[in-house]
């Protein structure tokens, strides 16, 4: 069986400006931003749960800044005329958080997109999603996208107790947040080597820190035998890494998160 974890390549897609509509806490280190406005009219939906858009903060005369941040799309409502973003903040570390933080109503923001490359394959007999708060909107989406009789574990990695969001499952699928506060790059592979392993064929999204990617690698190729087809495995950030620091590096042997040959 050919499971699917990726679409056919992207073709570019416009700039659209919106503004803030409200904003929300969840938990203690992420912010929901719900964007909307006329401009939302311009933004072409995708149907994959990990669509992702890159940011333009704009500055107080209304230029963008010479900075793009990438983000997930945790959700559009059409009927709304909006969409939601949730920023992973740190204080006053960063540029995106801070900002979503400050965020009020009438806030203005540009954005490039979406692009996507996953979401569940329904030939798919059991699904695996795997990561940190970073990939949160992109599996609490996923979920959402599940039949009620999906099967499947969760896996994701917080670094404190208030962190921990509640993540609606279908009855059949399981989650287990795994608090660690010394972010072991082994934390993750750990409760995947942990994982009540079902029959069938898997479909694995695990997306995340750069370096506890990389430690899956040998659990997903290796111990479990995957195919690189079952398997959407990517790293949104670096720890110790700015965002551009982090980019630039995609295009060096650092950067690589491709299965071990």
């Amino acid at each position: 069986m050919n499971l699917a974890s990726s679409t056919t390549p992207r073709t570019p897609r416009p700039t659209v400006e919106l503004e803030v509509v409200a904003t929300e806490r969840l938990g203690t280190q992420l912010v929901r931003v719900h964007l909307g406005g006329a401009g939302f009219a311009d933004f072409e939906d995708r149907p994959e749960t990990d669509k992702y858009v890159k940011l333009q903060f704009l500055s107080d005369d209304e230029v963008p800044r010479p900075v793009t941040r990438t983000y997930t799309v945790r959700s559009v409502d059409h009927e709304a005329g909006t969409l939601a973003l949730d920023f992973v903040v740190h204080g006053d570390e960063g540029i995106a958080g801070p900002w979503a933080a400050a965020a009020a109503p009438g806030d203005r923001l540009r954005l490039l997109g979406p692009g996507g490359g996953y979401r569940p394959d329904p030939a798919a007999d059991w699904h695996l999603l795997v990561g940190d708060l970073s990939a949160v909107p992109a599996i609490a989406a996923a979920l959402e996208s599940l039949p009620e009789l999906a099967v499947g574990a969760v896996i994701v990695e917080a670094d404190s107790p208030e962190a921990v969001i509640d993540l609606p499952a279908p009855d059949g699928v399981s989650v287990r947040w795994i608090v660690d506060a010394e972010h072991d790059v082994a934390a993750l592979a750990d409760g995947v080597r942990a994982v009540d392993w079902l029959d069938g064929q898997v479909q694995v999204f695990a997306h995340g820190e750069r370096e506890s990617m990389k430690a899956l690698r040998p659990v997903l190729y290796e111990e479990r035998g995957l195919s690189r087809a079952q398997v959407s495995l990517s790293g949104y950030w670096a720890r110790g890494r700015t965002e551009d620091r982090f980019q630039a590096e995609k295009r060096e042997p650092i950067g690589r998160i491709d299965p071990v040959d």
